[in-house]
């Protein structure tokens, strides 16, 4: 029986919309990060069947999450056309301070609203000094690098923390602990994500952080308040650095003046490997958990394949290259 006009552009226009999808879904950079995820995980689970353990797997998922939460944060600040190195250092300040304030007696609740603040005032000043002052965002967070992992060791005094006093229990609980068999930080890394996203694609200030990334003068000249909007994002990635650092300090059951080093190279570089455009106006929270996921494979995968882990570098940077070249080839296709 032949089908009628109507039911033939229907099938058609089906069609059409299957290729769309399928063709969008091949062009995005996260697909390729996941199809590399699953190719690193297959040759290395023949090499070391330990690797596709259920233990391992949730060794994976945990470590994964600190990456995550921060280089979801980091989106939006590449977005704009910015950079924080001194995210690393933040995490460092904003979990030896947890640790001292949970030692010092004081409430939990209260502990944790001043490590967000913190990282927020973090935040704040590189947003106003990039933004008002128009310095450059590579030199202003390497200057708040150094400034802010020096106070870490003054705080500290080379100490390490062990004991978090009454918050201790409350706080171990949260860092190691789950929620229906899932691990608390990753509950938070899903959530996050899931709001970043719509933040970035369903509100005015994602379109604002869009525009400015895309042509900042463009921005500023269709009215968009764009020193406050530069000054968000570094906020917000401030305070998600604070929220990663009570994570990082609960599972560690530590709190240490070195924690945090060198973890701004693999914020950036998960957010970039996720899709993120260095030079501004896109990126997706989506992407920066995939880059997350991948940089914590290849580092996992190397251990367990007996590979000497300093060889970590050299992966993530082929892919931070790659990234790069893909979106440089999509640039210049579009």
């Amino acid at each position: 029986m032949n089908k009628s006009p109507d039911a033939s552009n229907l099938d058609s226009v089906f069609s059409l919309s299957e290729r769309s999808k399928l063709g969008e879904m091949l062009r995005s950079q996260e697909f390729w990060i996941v199809v590399a995820v699953l190719i690193i995980g297959a040759v290395v689970g023949m090499i070391a069947p330990r690797f596709l353990t259920s233990a391992n797997m949730a060794n994976i998922l945990q470590n994964f999450c600190f990456t995550a939460l921060m280089a979801i944060g980091m989106t939006p600040v590449i977005m704009t056309g910015g950079i924080d190195i001194s995210v690393g250092s933040t995490l460092g300040l904003t979990g030896v301070l947890l640790g001292l304030f949970c030692a010092s007696g004081y409430p939990f609740a209260v502990v944790v609203l001043f490590v967000l603040l913190v990282g927020t005032f973090v935040g704040i000043v590189n947003g106003a000094l990039v933004s008002y002052l128009k310095l450059p965002p590579f030199i202003v967070t390497l200057g708040m690098m150094s400034l802010v992992r020096s106070q870490t060791l003054v705080v500290t005094n080379n100490q390490v923390v062990y004991d978090f006093g009454k918050a201790g229990d409350t706080l171990l609980a949260l860092g190691s602990g789950s929620f229906l068999g899932v691990p608390n930080v990753l509950w938070a890394v899903i959530v996050s994500a899931v709001v970043m996203q719509w933040l970035l694609s369903m509100t005015k200030w994602g379109r604002y952080v869009r525009a400015i990334g895309g042509n900042e003068n463009a921005a500023r000249l269709s009215g968009i308040p764009v020193d406050r909007v530069k000054v968000s994002t570094y906020a917000l990635l401030g305070a998600m650095t604070g929220m990663t650092a009570i994570f990082l300090v609960g599972w560690m059951g530590a709190a240490t003046n070195a924690l945090g080093q060198g973890q701004e190279l693999q914020v950036i570089a998960a957010t970039v490997i996720g899709g993120a455009n260095l030079l501004g106006g896109f990126g997706t929270s989506f992407g920066a958990v995939i880059g997350s996921v991948l940089i914590e494979v290849i580092r996992n995968a190397l251990l367990l394949a007996g590979v000497n882990p300093f060889w970590q570098g050299t992966f993530v940077g082929l892919f931070i290259l790659f990234a790069v070249l893909l979106e440089r080839f999509r640039s210049t296709r579009a």
